[in-house]
């Protein structure tokens, strides 16, 4: 469900990925039976667009993933995890629209000046 855009997380990368990304990392926890994060994936994919360069996006499947939702208490999902400096800024949990979404991102991201 990644994109060219929009990374692929694993148990695996997750770590390496997050702590060493130069900028702000958006995590999308999601699972393909999900209903509500399908719904949500074209607004990721425009936030992607939008942002390049400037934040990264990545998506982790629950599914095929457990040890990294576990260990960041992701119990339901959509789940979007926001990360600055391999630092969790904050959370929040459900589908919503594109302006919604990036409301909630940069809510977690007040001195990015990316807005």
């Amino acid at each position: 469900m990644a994109s060219d855009k929009i990374l692929e997380l694993t148990d695996a990368n997750f770590k390496e990925t997050v702590e060493k990304s130069g900028t702000p990392v958006v995590v999308d926890f999601w699972a393909e039976w999900c209903g509500p994060c399908k719904m949500v994936a074209p607004s990721m994919e425009e936030l992607a667009d939008e942002y390049t360069g400037k934040i990264q996006f990545a998506k982790m499947d629950v599914d095929a993933n457990q040890q990294v939702p576990m260990q960041y208490a992701v119990r339901s999902i959509p789940t979007f995890a926001v990360f600055n400096n391999g630092n969790l800024c904050g959370k929040f949990t459900g589908a919503m629209a594109k302006d919604q979404l990036k409301k909630e991102i940069f809510r977690y991201l007040p001195d990015s000046g990316l807005e």
